[in-house]
This record gives C-alpha cells, structure tokens and sequence, in this order.
C-alpha cells in the first residue's frame, strides 16, 4: 500500500493528556465514523435552516404590519386632505368641532351647526363630526364632542362615500 491510500495516521501523535487528544485516544472511547460526522453536520443544518426560517417569518410579519400602518396612514391623510377641501365659509381653527354635510348638489360643506342644532331638520344631508387638530388632522367625533369608535367610523366613511 502506498501513503497516499493508507487509511492509517501518519502525523504526529498527540504528546498531551487524553483528555484534549483530537481523536479518541482509548479503546474504550466510542468510534468516530465519517457517518456520525455526517449526522452532526446535517442536525446543525437543519437547525439553523428552522432558526432562519422563523427569523425570517418574523421579520414577514413585521413588513405586513408596517405596509398595514403605512396604508392606514395613506388613507387618513387621504380623508384629512378630502375635508380639508371641503368647502368653509369661516375661519377653521384647531381644537373646534365642525360639522360636516353633503349639499344636494354633493359638495361637501363644513357648518358650525350640529346636526341637532338645526330643529330635527338640518339643510342638508349630516355626514359626521369632526375636531380640527393642532396638526391639521381631523379627528372624527360624535355631534356632543366625543371622539368616535370604529362602528361610526366606518359608518360615516361608507355614508360620505355613497354621493
């Protein structure tokens, strides 16, 4: 047999304790075949495969929740630009309430008159309430001033959409 093929170790021998040998040093010490190393090999592939994977499920999730917000944002801002080109005929100022109605010819108009303001029969058709905030926003409120749940929202949203 040559050297190049003779499956035996040709280096030099470990001089230290038994115990830092780099290969098993006793008979009695489990063997060490290429199939073991194989199989250590594979189990720490697949585990950083499963620890990637979920990283990366997570960081998925968080991009849907930004897009979600970003979305939220889009549409708010949508809606304040939309009432803010609502036609007035006063001065807004921030921190009032104003009311907003939908004219018959389907301009929306802003009135300081609440809906309940007008003796049970306003001009026009009443959309919503809303507080002018100190950064332009719109914050939509109930006519007695209370900030709105979700139900009204989406109520007074599908109701200024129908025109």
């Amino acid at each position: 047999m040559s050297e190049i093929e003779s499956p035996r170790y040709q280096g030099e021998n470990h001089t230290g304790s038994s115990a830092t040998t780099p290969y098993p040093a006793s008979r009695l010490a489990p063997a060490t075949e290429l199939v073991d190393l194989a199989r250590e090999i594979a189990a720490a592939d697949n585990l950083l495969d499963l620890s990637s994977n979920a990283r990366l499920r997570l960081i998925a999730a968080q991009i849907q929740t930004l897009q979600n917000q970003a979305q939220q944002i889009l549409t708010e801002t949508r809606r304040n630009q939309r009432l803010h080109r609502a036609r007035c005929t006063f001065h807004r100022l921030p921190g009032r309430i104003y009311h907003l109605y939908r004219r018959h010819n389907g301009d929306l108009q802003f009135f300081m008159v609440g809906v309940d303001e007008w003796g049970g029969t306003p001009p026009h058709r009443f959309i919503g309430s809303y507080r002018l905030e100190n950064d332009m926003r719109w914050t939509p409120v109930d006519p007695l001033g209370q900030p709105m749940t979700e139900d009204h929202l989406e109520q007074n949203e599908a109701m200024r959409d129908e025109g």
